[in-house]
């Protein structure tokens, strides 16, 4: 029997749960507020959904009612026993660039990883405690998003500054996506349509360009945090950090308050000053608002600069892949990125990229004689199983 893995997603405002036999969905949990009170609703692979809403009392407690909905429910008991649960962390540092089982080392780390990024750590390090206690015996990993890019060298990971600040206190360019990004470059080489140098576009509420020379990453436009790279639905992307220090005189905000701004204030939200959606942002430009427009044009240039960037890293370019939300769903983006990247070798064919993949994981929208295309719809949590059973070998 295949292993039973429960993968845990805490968001700010609410708390996803999924239950995976081998890479298979056996049920989702998603915990989030109406009104004052906590709601929780179950969906089967069946497709079916069932709302419970009896002695839920706050989002951080979520982790022991998971345990005892997945029992009543039957999808835990003795002949249906959890191998690991799974979390996926950023880094904060070296450490956390790494897949670990958590044990009391890595307990220490994270509290030390609240510290360094207090935007992104505190709620992960909460839902990992409470996954220690409450599922007592059983395995809780940290898989990182950042594992994939180590793979790049010392002239893609340092910043311009003294290479022993950066070393003891860790201040490099991790790189994230990497969970989307190994999803991507697993499943070119199984289909087989890798290639040496490809650029691949996760875009999404949180987007990033990366290049992949052999399957392997090379370079990419998230550093220390993910708020570095391109502009996002509410990140600010690469900024002058005198500006930064600006905008916290201006406004008076200083340390974690300003780092919160850059964050969720700015990108698409900061431009438009209404909406960090960009199906809203779309029909705002459509009704001819000024500020939509200019948001969608700073935010398609700078994935076209990013693109530019990479190929210029990689020294040519021989595919270019489109993936995450945004890049799955939306043609029109897909068509306005590469309408301005004629000189890389790109050209779209319209009807496929107005068709997408449908039920299909990837389609190549090029046109011919372009360079491919591809559409591929990302499977993080796939690669999240796939490296669990990976440290579980070990």
């Amino acid at each position: 029997m295949e292993k039973l893995f429960l993968v845990t997603n805490p968001g700010s405002s609410s708390r996803k749960y999924a239950l995976y036999r081998g890479d298979e969905a056996v049920c989702t949990l998603h915990f989030e507020m109406e009104g004052k009170d906590v709601v929780c609703t179950l969906k089967r692979a069946d497709g079916s959904k069932q709302k419970l809403t009896d002695g839920f009392k706050k989002l951080t407690d979520t982790v022991k009612y998971v345990k005892d909905i997945l029992e009543n429910e039957g999808y835990l008991d003795k002949n249906n026993v959890l191998s690991a649960v799974l979390a996926r962390v950023v880094a904060t540092g070296d450490y956390f660039a790494h897949d670990h089982l958590v044990d009391a080392e890595c307990l220490k780390k994270l509290e030390i990883g609240k510290k360094r990024a207090p935007l992104h750590v505190p709620v992960v390090a909460a839902e990992i405690e409470s996954c220690v206690k409450e599922f007592d015996g059983t395995p809780v990993m940290i898989i990182s998003d950042s594992a994939f890019h180590t793979s790049r060298d010392d002239t893609h990971t340092y910043y311009a500054i003294n290479t022993e600040l950066a070393d003891k206190a860790e201040i490099k360019r991790y790189g994230f996506h990497g969970l989307s990004m190994g999803s991507i470059s697993g499943y070119l080489e199984a289909e087989k349509l890798g290639a040496e140098k490809v650029i691949a576009c996760h875009i999404g509420s949180g987007s990033s360009v990366t290049a992949l020379k052999d399957g392997k990453s090379f370079d990419t436009t998230m550093g220390y945090t993910p708020l570095e790279g391109v502009m996002m639905a509410t990140r600010c992307g690469d900024i002058d950090a005198t500006a930064a220090m600006a905008i916290g005189r201006e406004l008076g905000l200083e340390g974690e308050k300003l780092e919160e701004y850059l964050n969720k204030q700015c990108g698409l939200k900061g431009v438009t000053g209404e909406t960090d959606d960009m199906r809203e942002v779309l029909s705002l430009r459509a009704d001819g608002d000024a500020r939509a427009k200019l948001a969608y044009n700073m935010y398609i240039y700078r994935i076209q600069r990013a693109i530019g960037q990479m190929a210029a890293s990689l020294q040519g370019v021989d595919a270019l892949v489109f993936t995450a939300t945004i890049g799955e769903r939306n043609s029109e983006i897909r068509r306005d990125i590469v309408a301005g990247l004629g000189y890389l070798g790109f050209k779209l064919n319209d009807t496929k990229n107005d068709d997408g993949f449908g039920d299909n994981r990837h389609c190549n929208i090029a046109a011919s004689g372009s360079k491919p295309i591809y559409v591929i719809q990302t499977d993080e949590t796939g690669e999240m199983i796939r490296r669990a059973l990976a440290l579980l070998e070990k």
